[in-house]
């Protein structure tokens, strides 16, 4: 039997009554372009049966496919209960889901691979795929409709061609493609499991990764850092509730050994939209952390400023928490930070105050940037990062002492290598003589039961003051 139809079929629930199952047990069901054909209840395609659909299929029950079905229209599922698409060999061009039931009530399963040639489109309901499954969209297809408790739980892979410039995937990854060839990537998000959806263990108990990770295959390795912005929903925060410091993490393709990939920075919050971009010299398993675990202080402001040569770097607080001290870190990369210096803190404070520390001659580190952020420890030595922030760097190096203060150990830059270094405490006295290094660098260690006070190091006619404390 070959039913044509050019008309909507409406096959319509009674009230009080379970909803109908249209199977097509060995025939063949076609509909035309400009038809519809409405179930209020399941579809049974059985092993040996046809269903041709070039208008639209539409259901409020399960769609089960054992034989052919080839639909380069639309299917679309408007139940108001849950709903089940096993597709087996189906081939789909346009995928609606337009559940209207109760939250939780709402979910289309999917319980094996399906590729959806056109177009998805959530209009209501979540997209829920197997832990197995893997909903695809090939080049060209488009994603549509994803918000709040309505998006695709599970596997949802997206394939763009090899091209040049940034290109969005629609699924919560943009990223430039120039050179990469082929991009493939597989979101696996809202399934709360370790390591699957969610990355945990990146280096500290304490931090807490988002429900979604990006699995980004190309055909070509990058030759350079590759600008990456990931986006996700409130619902996939996985209890996160502050950005203040978010961090880009990174694994192998397989692995779950996590590293971090760019630097940190506040990820941007509007509403339910979460959004964190970065630049990585490697691809592969991409999600997001917040490696602050907000500060256990409350800080007003940071900010690293010019004087002269030198870097200015300040920074407040309105409240303290069990704060030790400060440690000021800098880095020439962004990526490799070493501390200069330490700043002790309040304790537990509810007043404001304010810090400061001066980095001397920042030409020493001979980049066009430097990098600096907080290390924040508390008094049990848990430690927590500020955000970053940057500073020009013009003009040459000069001497320089860092740390200053100091307790014993200082080092010299900015001389010319093989300079003899000598320091001399307040009377006058020699107390150690050093040469610099090929890099004009000297490493000075004041003796064994030193005196505290100012010294006095020179370097050729050159004089620094040096406090030791």
């Amino acid at each position: 039997m070959k039913l044509r139809l050019t008309l909507a079929l409406l096959l319509p629930a009674l009230t009080g009554l379970a909803q109908t199952t249209l199977t097509n047990d060995g025939s063949t069901i076609t509909v035309e372009s400009g038809a519809v054909l409405y179930v209020a209840g399941g579809v049974q395609n059985n092993a040996g049966s046809t269903l041709s659909n070039a208008g639209t299929v539409q259901l409020t029950g399960d769609l089960t496919n054992a034989g052919t079905l080839a639909s380069a229209g639309t299917l679309l599922f408007s139940g108001t209960t849950n709903q089940t698409f096993a597709p087996g060999t189906a081939t789909v061009a346009t995928l609606v889901l337009n559940n209207t039931g109760a939250v939780g009530a709402r979910t289309l399963a999917l319980p094996a691979d399906l590729t959806v040639g056109t177009a998805l489109t959530l209009q209501s309901g979540l997209l829920r795929t197997a832990p197995t499954a893997t909903l695809t969209l090939p080049d060209g297809a488009v994603l549509a409709g994803e918000g709040p408790g309505q998006y695709v739980q599970g596997n949802l892979k997206v394939v763009r061609a090899a091209g040049a410039g940034v290109v969005d995937f629609g699924h919560g990854l943009t990223l430039d493609r120039s050179g990469l060839g082929q991009v493939t990537a597989t979101r696996t998000a809202g399934l709360l499991t370790d390591n699957v959806s969610r990355g945990v263990n990146f280096g500290n108990a304490a931090y807490k990764g988002i429900d979604r990770i990006w699995t980004v295959e190309t055909a070509a390795a990058p030759a350079a850092a590759v600008p990456v912005t990931l986006q996700w929903l409130a619902d996939d925060d996985n209890g996160l509730s502050s950005f203040s410091l978010a961090q880009a993490w990174r694994a192998n393709v397989g692995s779950s050994a996590w590293g971090k990939a760019g630097n940190p920075a506040a990820a941007t919050v509007a509403g339910s939209s979460r959004s964190f971009s970065f630049a990585t010299a490697a691809l592969g398993r991409l999600t997001v952390s917040n490696s602050a675990n907000p500060l256990p202080v409350e800080l007003t402001a940071f900010t690293a400023q010019p004087q002269g040569p030198d870097a200015l770097l300040r920074w407040a607080t309105a409240s303290e928490k069990n704060n030790d001290h400060f440690e000021v870190e800098a880095s020439a990369d962004g990526r490799t930070f070493r501390r200069i210096g330490q700043v002790a803190g309040q304790g537990s404070s509810s007043q404001a105050h304010e810090y400061q520390l001066l980095d001397p001659a920042i030409a020493r580190y001979a980049a066009n940037l430097v990098y600096y952020r907080l290390r924040q420890v508390d008094g049990d030595g848990t430690a927590s990062y500020s955000p970053v922030r940057t500073l020009a760097v013009s003009g040459k190096a000069g001497l320089a002492l860092f740390p200053n203060p100091t307790s014993r150990a200082t080092a010299l830059v900015g001389a010319t290598p093989g300079t003899v270094v000598t320091v001399y405490d307040a009377l006058g006295r020699l107390v150690l003589a050093a040469a610099t290094d090929a890099t004009g660098t000297a490493a000075l260690t004041l003796p064994e039961g030193h005196a505290t006070g100012v010294y006095v190091v020179r370097v050729g006619s050159t004089a620094l003051r040096l406090t030791v404390e």
